[in-house]
């Protein structure tokens, strides 16, 4: 009933937006046709079209909100009194408009409307709306799932927004906000024959899980109270971790380079020197030839972890999605040697030989590196399926 009166009274401000006082009229706008007329009468109080509509408008608007509330009244269904608010709302907000711009005279007669206290209707309206919000609230936690005590809390807030205040309401909201939320505990299972390192776990569950959260979803990594009921299992199941050997190998290689070396005159068949037009010595580039012998020392590890996600519900229990992940970490090292010229070797190769052989990361190191990209699969499993999580 709250959405619906809703979704009315948006379509109504939206249709007032637009048409003349007339087509309003005409349509059944009756709301609409009040406001426009109204606003033209500020401006020409004595513009008799406008006071005409205002008077067909007023007139039949009243009588439909009154009838529509008899009606509801008589009906007698403990939900219409939120409606019965909103309609005594609205007259009242209607006919402080309208007396902003009567009496009016029209035709030799006087136009104006007695004032009617709604106050007294609305307050009465409010409270028994609020008290049925407040009891249907309780009904709906009787239901005792998710969706009703959802509901529930919508509700309790709804009335306590009319009231303000309920005995107990408080440890009801919270009580319904608590049951209505659908938790997931997200955690780590080691099928592997691998003992993985002390924080390992920890750095894998930093997955940023409370960017996923929503009004009614929690994700955790940590085991809550033995009160506390858990909806959802997100499993990582880990059944392979390899980390290779660490392997070193060499390659040899000789590298050639043709440079400059310095310049040398032109002689002719004499063995004289050439001179050009201006009277100068000719003289061409000279170049050598060096080589060097480059001995690259390359180390080499990885690192590969494979299994799956997989996603279950748990009343009732029940697999929702299932899909593999994997991850590597690749070490890579290299150091070189030069025997010869070393003016031949290119500004990477010598960049090679100011570096040696280093120590191989730790078998654990390659697991904690390797846990780094793992982390990105799996924080693209939770977001590609967190629809199923509600």
């Amino acid at each position: 009933m709250k959405r619906t009166l809703g979704i009315l009274f948006v379509a109504a401000i939206l249709v007032s937006g637009c048409g003349s006082s007339k087509k309003q009229l005409e349509i059944g706008n009756y709301d609409a046709a009040i406001n426009k007329a109204v606003a033209e009468l500020r401006k020409k109080p004595d513009n008799e079209k406008e006071i005409e509509i205002l008077e067909r408008a007023m007139n039949i608007a009243l009588e439909q909100d009154n009838e529509r509330i008899r009606f509801l009244k008589i009906e007698g269904r403990a939900n219409a009194w939120d409606e019965i608010y909103l309609i005594y709302k609205k007259m009242s907000d209607r006919q402080s408009a309208v007396r902003t711009v009567t009496p009016v005279r029209y035709q030799g007669r006087t136009i104006e409307w007695p004032y009617v206290d709604y106050m007294e209707e609305m307050v009465v309206a409010k409270k028994n709306a609020a008290d049925f919000y407040y009891d249907h609230g309780q009904e709906l936690m009787k239901n005792g799932t998710k969706e009703s005590y959802r509901q529930a809390y919508a509700e309790f807030v709804r009335a306590r927004e009319y009231v303000g205040d309920y005995p107990g309401i408080d440890q009801l909201m919270q009580e319904s906000r608590y049951l209505g939320i659908s938790r997931a505990y997200v955690t780590i299972k080691n099928y592997s024959t691998t003992r993985f390192p002390e924080n390992f776990e920890k750095e894998l569950l930093a997955l940023d899980l409370p960017r996923l959260n929503s009004e009614w979803v929690e994700y955790h990594t940590a085991l809550l109270s033995e009160d506390t009921q858990i909806d959802y299992l997100v499993s990582i199941n880990l059944r392979t971790v390899a980390v290779s050997p660490d392997k070193q190998f060499q390659r040899d290689s000789l590298v050639k380079a043709t440079v400059e070396d310095g310049f040398e005159y032109v002689k002719d068949a004499r063995g004289n020197v050439l001179k050009d037009s201006l009277g100068n010595d000719v003289k061409v580039k000279k170049y050598k030839n060096l080589q060097c012998a480059l001995i690259q020392t390359f180390q080499v590890k990885e690192c590969i972890i494979e299994g799956d996600v997989e996603m279950q519900a748990l009343y009732p229990e029940r697999t929702i999605k299932k899909e593999p992940i994997g991850a590597t970490s690749n070490f890579e090292h290299i150091s070189a040697r030069a025997i010869g010229d070393v003016n031949a070797l290119s500004p990477e190769q010598k960049k090679m030989l100011q570096s040696g052989i280093v120590e191989f990361p730790m078998d654990f190191e390659m697991i904690m590196m390797c846990s780094e990209n793992l982390k990105t699969a799996i924080r693209g499993f939770m977001e590609a399926n967190r629809r199923y999580i509600n």
